[in-house]
């Protein structure tokens, strides 16, 4: 099975690996490290198959719980990607994408409570809303889907470059006692189940 990479990922691969390449003969530390760079940068925007582990909301990015939380009537569940974790985001449940609003300007990590003004976009599928929230070091959120559009759970639905953060709104009637997740966790996108109703 051939690798697959992000969208994107050969416009940050490519000139550090043909920059590389003719520096090993003049300067090989140097060439070697610019050749390490494209493999890391290669490494970095991987995007591995994934199916999920069984029924319920999935996570949509890979990393680890850091946020899980009411908010009114509503449970929040945060993943932190971090700079060495797959940055593909997926859908986390079924149906149709009724919003996606790309909004805010700061880039504070993603891991604080100042990473509510990051720029970020914000999506509704189903009955689920989410947000892709960039970092400190990302600048650059891809969505791979538009408003209309139907998504399975599981699929693709966007990319974030460099470190980031992905949010998950629970549907009304979810409660923190059908999160199956805790603070901490390991999860992966498209395959981890972040909750399922009792």
């Amino acid at each position: 099975m051939s690798a697959r990479f992000a969208p994107g990922a050969w416009r940050y691969v490519l000139p550090p690996l043909l920059l590389g390449l003719p520096v090993l003969l003049i300067a090989a530390p140097v060439g070697l490290a610019l050749v390490a760079l494209a493999g890391f940068l290669a490494w970095f925007f991987r995007d591995p198959e994934r199916t999920p582990a069984g029924e319920g909301v999935v996570s949509p990015a890979d990393g680890r719980v850091t946020v899980l939380r009411e908010e009114g009537d509503r449970v929040r569940v945060g993943v932190f990607m971090s700079p060495f974790d797959v940055h593909v985001n997926r859908a986390p449940v079924s149906g149709e994408v009724t919003r996606l609003d790309h909004r805010g300007a700061a880039h504070k990590p993603a891991f604080s409570k100042d990473s509510v003004h990051n720029e970020r976009v914000e999506f509704t599928v189903g009955d689920v809303d989410g947000a892709l929230i960039a970092g400190w070091f990302a600048r650059r959120i891809s969505p791979y889907v538009s408003r209309g559009d139907e998504v399975d759970r599981g699929d693709r639905i966007g990319h974030i470059a460099f470190g980031s953060r992905a949010d998950v709104v629970l549907p009304s009637g979810y409660d923190l006692g059908d999160v199956r997740v805790q603070k901490g966790e390991k999860v992966r996108a498209g395959r981890s189940i972040l909750a399922r109703p009792e």
